[in-house]
């Protein structure tokens, strides 16, 4: 290939690094809503309409899963979190799309 096709994935690799700077909230978790039922034995939610819901992130600790809550004032910045987490590895899969192209270029040293 031309030098021309190498300086454009090194041109598109220096915009995804450069965007890996902007990432600063990322959560590499999981998110999910949880509804429960009170110990009043009265209360509506017995009959079906649970309170709720309460929104946690799933989160690694030291090799274990662990729920954190997520205050209703923090849901979309939690949210946005688990977005830049995958924008993260949407970024890390394609610089590696580009490494192996200029490898097989042989241009990835010199780079």
């Amino acid at each position: 290939m031309s030098n021309a096709y190498v300086e454009k994935l090194l041109a598109r690799r220096a915009i995804l690094l450069k965007e890996l700077s902007t990432l600063s909230h990322l959560i590499h978790g999981s998110w999910f809503e949880r509804y429960s039922t009170c110990s009043r034995p009265n209360c509506s939610c017995h009959t079906g309409n649970r309170h709720g819901p309460r929104h946690y992130l799933v989160v690694q600790e030291e090799g274990r899963q662990r729920q954190k809550y997520v205050p209703k004032s923090q849901v979309s910045a939690a949210l946005k979190g688990i977005e830049q987490y995958h924008r993260l590895q949407e970024i890390v899969e394609e610089i590696t799309q580009i490494n192996l192209a200029l490898m097989k270029e042989r241009a990835y040293e010199r780079s």
